[in-house]
């Protein structure tokens, strides 16, 4: 620019700030999306070698609490509402996916008795979530 001539205006938006903000929000977001879980906080089992399921459908969370309480999803529920309970949850999708979150300091008999009640409510193949473990499996 010479003195004395006045110069021009650049009125081009600089849209560098927003891409850098919202790239920094999907990389928060893609991470904390695993640890956004349904139903209370409970201790998995743990597995050296969970089988992989590669079901895409969504799934219906039943979760069994360290106190024998039944959750459905988000949402905690007596004995005698859970099979109404777990329908209304499903009736978005006419073949449900149904797995279950049991506490790991739960008996499995506790666990079947879930089991039993999501059968009793019609839906059948139930699912088992549990936590991987660090270690190899052992020779014998």
């Amino acid at each position: 620019m010479q003195p004395g001539k006045p110069g021009r205006m650049q009125s081009a938006i600089n849209i560098t700030p927003l891409v850098d903000v919202v790239l920094v929000l999907l990389i928060i977001f893609m991470v904390m999306a695993p640890h956004m879980r349904q139903g209370p906080d409970i201790k998995l089992p743990e597995t050296l070698k969970p089988k992989e399921q590669g079901d895409e459908r969504e799934a219906v969370v039943v979760t069994v609490d360290e106190h024998g309480g039944w959750w459905v999803d988000d949402k905690a529920y007596p004995p005698e509402g859970f099979a109404d309970g777990l329908r209304a949850a499903a009736a978005a999708e006419p073949d449900s996916k149904i797995v279950i979150r049991g506490d790991g300091r739960l008996n499995f008999g506790e666990v079947r008795h879930a089991m039993q009640a999501i059968e009793a409510a019609g839906f059948h193949g139930v699912g088992l979530i549990a936590d991987r473990t660090g270690g190899e499996a052992r020779k014998e």
